[in-house]
């Protein structure tokens, strides 16, 4: 079923025109700021009452109205703590739930925030004029956690000279975190930036810097900046520091700032940008819509990029000198894509969470454009076609990533964390997510064309610049939002095509098409017999229906033939334009127009094809299994000009280790004109062929010679050459040849001797000493390839308490670990470009480790993990940790890595840590580990629930950990709670849990009294509540719910302790006893120690999880007596209900009533729903549980209800005096309850009585003085629903 709208659309009564934010000091040693903020709004509507603004973490002193009337305020922010009060509910499931509701209730898409402000009575008759109303708010910031880092180093000297500097970070709608505001793309505004700082210090923000004003004893100063352009909150952005400063000399709207010492690496990497503003603005014939632009490069960036309006803030990790090579492609495909940004996404923001993937999409489109300007088309197409790769395996593995989810038709696909708002996204999937909008938009552009769709975006850009310029009104600014329905109905205008197609297939639905196909060339007919399948019970495929082209090359060209996709399995016929040719030689044309030699004597002599492709150009995302000889692969390898069919053919050649293919992938790496990526992948798959033709392979190890050739010495061959980098694609080659050759194994599985001493001779004679590039990632690469190399180590016996020694060392692990530590301790003294050498050495002495050449231990990672050393070495480090955790189930080790996540100092590690577990877990849930502890699963839920309030995705990456380790359901390490149900999932039966219930038999557990239970409600029921509660009362019920008394006359405490041979022993403690009531209770159990025995039994038919969901907290129809009587059945009401029931009230004896209700305490209740609890081990649609009730059993109790609830029966033996009924009066109930039983034996349809239906009535006619007991038990209503079971923690037995 379709939602109903959008979080946006839910209307703010009121709109924001213009903030004002002031910083008047920041403080650097205590890491705090203080400062006031200015929010001019305009009421929609004259009932105006309240304001909600979105604030977190900072402290508010006051707030103004109209600069006079202070105004009242409340702070509420229910994601502090996710599961408010929560100590039992562990599963993943529950707390998503109640996150998506926390968030929901602070979403300024919702009209909602954390502070609620209460307009004052001063006030209101400015609103009922709409009148504009300035609101003021002082605020400070003490210590943040998130939102904005201060970064100080430990030096001596001033904050300037130890390069002090803050920088604001988050992911979507976090500017809440550092300043008052609302927090929505929804919601753009003109703003006024003023910031004071220290001299030293420089202050950068979004829009034009209108003036610097210094103090007049010039300690400090003040930036002025003003943004004319209307922006949403989420992007502004601050960065303060001692930053040296460059105005770009090819545009000097475009201003650097790094910190101290790093100018000449700044001018290198920025030196080409001006190249990116002019390609956009040329594409889309459009200017840059903003006046200016800044690039700030601060150090513990919370990411790579994070563009916010008219600036963007980078890690310095992206800085590169020109001795560096493999940056310089990183480096700027990041800073064009955050220009790309300051179109889609600053400029034109989205409406909506819902909408986030256009600006997304086109801004990832437009980066893609400039990589295949700047890098080749080869570049793009290899880009496009990894980008599909990607997010194919995510689909597959993880789970369905649907673009825009408004208006999905039907459930939406279940994923363990809600795709709603960006707060609640796991990490992984927000990066797919990126990735799959711009496939869908670069599909786009194939269905309507280039020239189409960039008129779209002119057009948005210019819809965007008009509104930019206009003052503001209701609606003004409406077109500098973008959402699904406004960009559709642009497109329709510009172009005339109309795309809901195409929406609703790839935007609207999940999946990518999975082919599987084959031909048949017939000869007879001399045509081509193509078979495609779909696949579409795989996970994440989707049935693909439309357009497919298929292109044959034959020998007279290459030809595309378009088919129609409808059905699953499809049949075509193609017809050749050419005929087999015997033995003519012609060259043959390719679809580039270059005509070729071939050698066609692989070929079949009958057949025109050469080889076949399946959506040559990637235009839908799919994933293609194709079927053809080797012969026709290796046509395709050799001479086939476009890059992703090179790797799709190598990529097939491996399955076929032939000398024909090792000579295609030998040819293919010593080709010039061959694109070097192609070369590489080339190189790695011989590796994997000459391993398996170990046995047939003739000659020296793959490719030595090839390498000898190209590098080695012309007096030496043996010996290489110095290096000479200035040839990028022999470079790029001259790392993989090693690295692949490296793979080669023996028929022992053993690296080839040669191979290792060709490695140590690279290392021996590397001189890069007339080389202007740096060889940093080169080395980096042959220690990789040295370790590569290792085969585990055969085991030995040592003795205890060590492990393998040097002495124990083989030759050749020797000569390994001393070249690692040698390049090791020589970084240390030199260390190189990102520390590459030393990351390349952590790896090579963890790979040791695991394959039991050196001694297993952490120490050393762990000092490399620390923080002050560089980040790259960091996260080495902490992959070594993460795996040696997995391999030798440290507790320790894991246990240092969570202190890391919640107390390093820099995000990104945390983030990156969580990521690493979350990929490579030390365990997982249908394993067993020593790792799993109910220790680790209460700190893991803290982390979630209340210790991450201040980074969504830190909290979602350990949402990730979780469901990694355990899954959805409930870890099935921690002890069984004792109000739960057990789950046979072998027998199909259920229980409570056995460590309560030793001693119960089945025939006692799924014995069906068919009895009634009354309940009572808690004192603090309302009548509003009451009436809410009616309102949701189901059709059946017998009486509305305001007619039932709920109130209780006797107060109880219940004490639950377990007791050898009996279920529970019930005590109570305090009776007060009501002055309108007789007492009921004797004396003998007032005392202190008296106690009910309880047993547990289960009946009744179980609700449906809907319709539990609909009322989590249903009432129970109670019968009480009304005060002055001592008889409930006086109660009109009750004999209503009685004689709906078919039961005879004048027939049913008097029989006091004791109602009392179980303290929330209680093992078998659960707090209220506004806390968040439920019953514990139930999924996300469990919801709370009303309160219990116990009264004496009566004997005509046995009413059978439409649907009755479960219930518990409680034996006493404080029920003996009204077990003193005859005989025959017991004879003559059951009796009666049997004829009732039949009546209404429909209506009990739970799969557990029917087994035990003809056992239970046997017993009861043998046994009357079971009978009699029986008939004075207690009993208590205990309802609970269907849990929807996600996977069991055991094999046999779940947690409900």
């Amino acid at each position: 079923m379709k939602k109903n709208g959008k979080s946006g659309d839910c209307q703010r009564p009121y709109r924001l025109a213009h903030q004002v934010l002031c910083i008047t000091g920041f403080n650097f040693q205590h890491q705090s700021l203080i400062g006031y903020v200015e929010l001019l709004l305009h009421p929609l509507r004259e009932d105006l009452r309240r304001i909600k603004i979105n604030c977190k973490q900072g402290r508010i002193y006051r707030v103004l109205i109209q600069d006079k009337w202070e105004a009242p305020f409340m702070y509420n922010d229910p994601t502090l703590e996710i599961c408010q009060g929560d100590a039992r509910q562990r599963n993943l499931d529950f707390f998503e739930s109640c996150h998506l509701t926390a968030t929901n209730a602070v979403n300024a898409d919702n009209a909602s925030g954390e502070v609620t402000i209460k307009i004052p009575q001063e006030v209101v008759p400015i609103v009922t004029e709409l009148k504009p109303l300035r609101v003021s708010i002082e605020f400070s910031l003490e210590n943040p956690q998130g939102g904005l880092k201060f970064v100080v180093p430990d030096l001596d000297g001033t904050m300037a000279e130890k390069g002090a500097h803050l920088f604001s970070y988050g992911c979507e709608n976090s500017s809440r975190l550092w300043f008052p505001c609302i927090d929505s793309y929804s919601e753009p505004c003109t703003w006024k930036l003023e910031f004071t700082v220290d001299i030293n210090m420089t202050a950068i923000s979004c829009g034009d810097l209108i003036d610097t004003i210094y103090t007049s004893d010039m300690k400090k100063k003040t930036f002025h900046y003003f943004l004319s352009t209307p922006t949403a909150a989420p992007n502004i952005a601050i960065a303060v520091g001692p930053f040296e400063v460059m105005v770009d000399p090819n545009m000097h709207e475009v201003t650097h700032f790094c910190l101290p010492h790093l100018m000449p690496v700044l001018k290198h990497s920025t030196g080409f940008l001006h190249e990116a503003f002019e390609f956009y603005e040329e594409l889309m014939s459009s200017r840059y819509p903003y006046s200016c632009y800044k690039q700030v490069f601060v150090d513990q960036a919370y990411m790579d990029r994070s563009a916010y309006a008219t600036m963007t803030i980078f890690s310095t990790n992206l800085l590169h000198s020109a001795r560096v090579i493999d940056q310089v492609p990183v480096s700027r495909t990041i800073m064009a894509h955050a220009i790309a940004q300051q179109f889609f996404g600053c400029y034109i923001a989205m409406q909506s969470w819902y909408d986030a993937w256009l600006p997304k999409g086109i801004a990832g489109y437009l980066c893609s454009l400039y990589l295949k300007n700047a890098f080749g088309t080869n570049e793009y197409r290899h880009f496009i076609a990894q980008e599909l790769k990607t997010v194919q395996d995510y689909e597959q593995n993880t789970g369905a990533v649907i673009l825009d989810p408004s208006e999905l038709e039907g459930p939406a696909p279940r994923l363990y964390f809600p795709v709603s708002h960006p707060h609640t996204l796991s990490p992984k999937f927000a990066e797919i997510f990126e990735k799959k909008a711009h496939l869908v938009i670069r599909m786009l552009e194939i269905r309507i064309g280039r020239e189409l769709l960039l008129q779209t975006l002119n057009k948005l850009l210019s819809l965007a610049t008009q509104a930019a310029q206009q003052k503001f009104q209701a609606n003004t600014w409406k077109n500098m939002l973008m959402s699904t329905s406004s960009f559709l109905k642009i497109k329709s205008t510009v172009t005339g095509k109309d795309i809901n197609v195409f929406i609703d297939q790839w935007v609207r639905q999940s999946g990518c098409a999975k082919f599987f196909g084959n031909f048949v060339f017939n000869r007879k007919r001399n045509v081509v017999e193509l078979e495609l399948k779909q696949d579409m019970n795989a996970k994440g495929a989707m049935k693909y229906v439309g357009p497919l082209t298929v292109t044959i090359q034959e020998l007279d060209g290459s030809f595309n033939h378009t088919f129609k996709i409808e059905e699953n399995k499809t049949k075509f016929e193609i017809t050749c334009h050419s005929k087999s040719r015997r033995n003519k030689k012609k060259k043959i044309p390719l679809m580039t127009g270059e005509e070729v030699d071939m050698d066609l004597n692989a070929m079949d002599v009958d057949s025109p094809v050469l080889w076949l492709r399946v959506d040559p150009d990637m235009t839908i995302l799919r994933q293609v299994t194709w079927e053809q000889p080797d012969f026709m692969w290796q046509y395709q390898l050799r001479y086939e000009r476009d890059v992703v069919a090179q790797t799709e053919a190598i990529s097939a050649l491996e399955q076929f280790p032939t000398p024909a293919t090792r000579l295609a992938l030998t040819d293919t790496i010593e080709n010039d004109q061959c694109f070097y990526r192609v070369r590489m992948e080339a190189a790695m798959c011989l590796a994997r062929v000459a391993n398996s033709m170990v046995t047939s392979w003739a000659g020296p190890p793959a490719m030595m010679t090839i390498f000898r050739k190209m590098f080695g010495s012309h007096s030496c061959p043996s010996i290489v050459r110095q290096n000479n980098f200035s040839n990028f694609q022999h470079y790029y080659l001259q790392k993989t040849i090693p690295l692949a050759m490296s793979h080669l194994r023996t028929i022992h599985n053993i690296c080839p001797p040669e191979v290792l001493r060709f490695l140590l001779d690279l290392f021996k004679y590397n001189d890069n000493s007339k080389n202007k590039f740096s060889d940093n990632y080169y080395k980096a690469v042959l220690i990789d390839a040295l370790v590569n190399t290792i085969s585990p180590a055969v085991s030995m016996m040592h003795i205890t308490g060590q492990g393998p020694t040097s002495t124990l060392l083989s030759e050749d692990a020797r000569n390994i670990l001393e070249e690692v530590t040698r390049c090791l301790n020589l970084e240390k003294l030199l260390p190189c470009y990102k520390c590459t050498v030393t990351v390349s050495c952590l790896k090579a002495i963890r790979k040791l480790q695991r394959f039991g050449h050196v001694p297993s231990d952490w120490s050393l990672f762990k000092s490399y993990a620390s923080f002050g050393n560089f980040f790259d070495v960091r996260l080495a480090a902490l992959e070594a940790l993460v795996d040696y955790t997995k391999v030798d189930a440290s507790a320790d080790c894991l246990s240092y890595l969570l202190d890391l996540v919640e107390n390093d100092p820099d995000p990104c590690i945390s983030h990156n840590i969580l990521r690493m577990l979350s990929d490579s877990p030390p365990f997982t849930k249908k394993e067993e580990s020593l790792l799993s502890t109910e220790a680790l699963v209460e700190r893991l839920w803290k982390l979630m629930n209340s210790s991450t309030s201040h980074d969504a995705r830190l909290r979602c990456g350990g949402a990730d950990v979780y469901h990694a380790l355990y899954g959805r359901t409930r870890p099935s390490c921690l002890p069984i709670p004792e109000s739960v149900m057990v789950l046979n999932l072998k027998d199909k039966t259920t229980m409570l849990n056995p460590s309560i219930i030793p001693d119960i038999s089945e025939s006692d557990l799924f014995d069906d009294e068919e009895d009634i239970s009354f309940s009572t409600a808690d004192e603090s029921h309302t009548a509003s509540e009451i009436e809410a509660e009616d309102r949701k009362r189901p059709a059946e019920s017998p009486l509305p719910v305001e007619e039932v008394k709920l109130e209780s006359n006797i107060d109880a405490t219940i004490q639950a302790v377990s007791e050898e041979g009996s279920a529970f022993k019930v005590h109570v403690k305090e009776i007060k006893q009501p002055p309108t009531s007789e007492p009921v209770v004797t004396e003998k159990h007032r005392e202190e120690g008296s106690a009910f025995k309880l047993k547990i039994k289960i009946g009744g038919k179980l609700p449906r999880p809907e319709e539990h969901r609909k009322d989590s907290t249903p009432p129970l129809p109670c019968i009480v007596g009304s005060p002055g009587s001592t008889n409930p059945l006086e109660s009109s009401y009750a004999k209503e209900f009685l004689k709906f029931a078919g039961v005879n009230p004048d027939a049913i004896p008097e029989s006091p009533v004791v109602p009392f209700s179980l303290s929330r305490s209680s093992i078998f209740a659960s707090a209220s729903v506004a806390s968040n609890d439920s019953f514990a081990g139930l999924s996300e649609d469990s919801s709370s549980l009303p309160a219990l009730s116990v009264r004496p059993k009566t004997p005509d109790d046995n009413i059978v209800r439409d649907t009755p609830p479960p219930i518990a029966v409680m034996s006493s033996e404080a029920g003996k005096d009204s077990a003193t009924r005859d005989e025959g009066s017991s004879k003559h109930h059951k009796a009666k309850k049997k004829k009732k039983k039949n009546k209404h034996k429909h209506k009990h349809k739970h799969k557990h009585e029917k087994a035990e239906k003809g056992e239970r009535h046997d017993r009861h006619d043998k046994d009357d003085g079971k009978s009699e007991k029986q008939s004075s038990k207690m009993e208590i209503s205990l309802p609970f629903k269907s849990p929807d079971l996600d996977e069991p923690s055991s094999p046999e037995f779940e947690v409900i």
